[in-house]
C-alpha cells in the first residue's frame, strides 16, 4: 500500500500516539469512521454511475475497510482517482466549463515524492517543481490547451503532503512603488512581498512571472523560476485599432488553478493543479480591466480615440468590449485555445439540461456562471442556481504563505 517503509513506520508511530490511552483514541476512531463513510459514498456513486459492478464495489469496499482498520487511510486506484476527479469538477459550483467534465485528463503524480531516506540525496522540492513544469508543458500542447489535472500525494494522518504557495501556477508579480501605486498585478502584491522576503528578485516590470514556491512538511519553502517554454504568452492586439499594440498588453495562454484541494472518498489532496482554457471575458473583462487589477480601460479608450472626460460617452463600456474582442482576436491569431463568454454560458446551460436528464442537480454559483461582459445577454442570466456542495469536490485551502505567518 505504501511505497516507503519509513512512511509506514512514521504512520504507525503517529497512529500509536493517537490511539494511546490518553483519551484521544475516540477521536481517531471518529476520524476513521468519517473516512469510511466518505469512501463508501464514493464507491456507491461509482457503482451507480457504471464505473463499478455491484460485485466489484463490494470487494473494493472490503479492501478499503481493511486498509483503514490497519493504517487509518487507504489508496485510491487509478480508475477511482480519474472518475472521482471528474465528478468533483462536475460537482463544483464555481466553474462555467463543466460541460466538458468527462474529457478531463487526470495525471497521477502520487508516487512522485517519497519520504526522506527512499533515495539518498533526492531533491524532493525540485522533483515537485519539475512535475509542475511538466504539467504546464502538457497542458499547453502547442496551443491546443488540454483539460488536465495532476494529482500529487494526499495528506495522511499526522503526515501532511507537499504544497505550493501559488494560487495559480502562472501569475504576474505586483510590486509596491514608493508613491503607493503598483507595477504589475495589484492582486499579487502580498504574495510578491512574501516571495521577495524569500530572496527572489523580479525585474519590476508589468508582466513578470512569479516563481513557484514549493513547501514540504517540516521544511523551509523553496522558490523556482519557471522556464519560458512552460509560460506561453499571447500579445494583445486589435484588428481595427493599431494603437492597441503600443499598450504592451499580454497574458499567459491558459490558467492553472493550484489553490484548490481535492476532497475524494475521505482523502484530501492538497496539490492538484488544474489547467483549462480561458474565456475571453476572464482576461479582457476582468484581469486587464478591473480597477483592482491592471485597470487598463483608460489606456484602451485612449488607443481608440474615445472621449474619457464624461461618463455619458460610455467610454468604459466601449473600451471593455473592444478589449475583450482584442483578446479573442489575439488568441485566435496565435492558434491558442480560447472560448467566448456567450459560447461558454450556452454550453453550461446544455450541461445543466443534460444533468437533469440524468436525474442530477447542477450546483452553480450564479455570480461565477454569468460573465462580467454583457452579463444580461447569455441565457444563464435568466436562471437561478443553488451553490450546493456535494462530494467529491474541490475546496479552497488557505494561502500557505499566510498560514506560515509570512504575510
Amino acid at each position: 500500500m505504501f511505497r516507503s517503509r519509513e512512511r509506514q513506520s512514521l504512520l504507525a508511530h503517529t497512529l500509536g500516539s493517537v490511539m494511546s490511552p490518553s483519551g484521544t483514541g475516540t477521536a481517531a476512531r471518529s476520524e476513521a469512521d468519517a473516512l469510511l463513510s466518505e469512501a463508501r459514498d464514493l464507491l456507491g456513486q461509482l457503482e451507480q454511475e457504471g464505473h463499478l459492478t455491484a460485485v466489484q464495489a463490494a470487494s473494493r469496499l472490503a479492501d478499503v475497510e481493511q486498509d483503514v482498520l490497519s493504517h487509518h487511510t487507504y489508496r485510491h486506484t487509478g480508475a477511482e482517482l480519474t472518475a472521482g476527479a471528474r465528478i468533483a469538477w462536475r460537482n463544483n459550483p464555481l466553474c462555467v466549463g463543466k460541460f466538458y467534465w468527462r474529457a478531463l485528463e487526470v495525471r497521477d503524480c502520487r508516487d512522485l515524492v517519497d519520504d526522506p531516506g527512499d533515495t539518498p540525496g533526492q531533491d524532493r522540492e525540485a522533483a515537485v517543481f519539475e512535475a509542475l513544469v511538466e504539467h504546464l508543458r502538457l497542458s499547453w500542447n502547442g496551443g491546443k490547451v488540454r483539460l488536465l489535472l495532476s494529482v500529487f500525494p494526499p495528506d495522511l494522518p499526522g503526515l501532511p503532503a507537499a504544497r505550493v504557495w501559488n494560487s495559480q501556477l502562472i501569475r504576474y508579480a505586483g510590486y509596491r512603488r514608493g508613491d503607493g501605486t503598483v507595477a504589475g498585478d495589484p492582486d499579487s502584491v502580498r504574495f510578491t512581498d512574501a516571495v521577495l522576503r524569500l530572496d527572489w528578485r523580479g525585474k519590476g516590470g508589468e508582466f513578470d512571472v512569479l516563481p513557484l514556491v514549493v513547501q514540504l512538511p517540516g521544511r523551509e519553502p523553496r522558490w523556482f523560476d519557471l522556464p519560458s517554454d512552460a509560460v506561453p504568452e499571447v500579445r494583445i492586439t486589435h484588428p481595427d485599432f493599431p494603437r492597441f499594440e503600443e499598450l504592451g498588453l499580454r497574458w499567459h495562454a491558459f490558467p492553472t488553478i493550484s489553490n484548490q484541494r481535492l476532497d475524494l472518498g475521505g482523502l484530501r489532496y492538497p496539490l492538484v493543479p488544474f489547467s483549462a482554457w480561458y474565456t475571453c471575458a476572464e482576461i479582457g473583462g476582468r484581469n486587464l480591466s478591473d480597477v483592482n487589477r491592471y485597470n487598463r480601460l483608460p489606456q484602451v479608450a485612449g488607443a481608440m480615440g474615445l472621449d474619457t472626460h464624461r461618463d455619458r460617452t460610455l467610454w468604459r463600456d466601449r473600451a471593455l468590449v473592444e478589449l475583450v474582442a482584442a483578446v479573442l482576436h489575439s488568441f485566435d491569431r496565435d492558434g491558442v485555445s480560447i472560448i467566448d463568454h456567450h459560447f461558454a454560458t450556452k454550453q453550461f446551460v446544455r450541461h445543466e439540461e443534460r444533468e437533469a436528464k440524468q436525474g442530477r442537480a447542477c450546483p452553480a454559483d450564479w455570480s461565477s456562471i454569468v460573465p462580467a461582459t454583457s452579463g444580461s445577454t447569455p441565457p444563464a442570466w435568466q436562471r437561478r442556481y443553488e451553490p450546493t456542495r456535494a462530494l467529491p469536490n474541490f475546496s479552497p485551502h488557505p494561502a500557505w504563505w499566510q498560514a506560515e505567518g509570512r504575510d
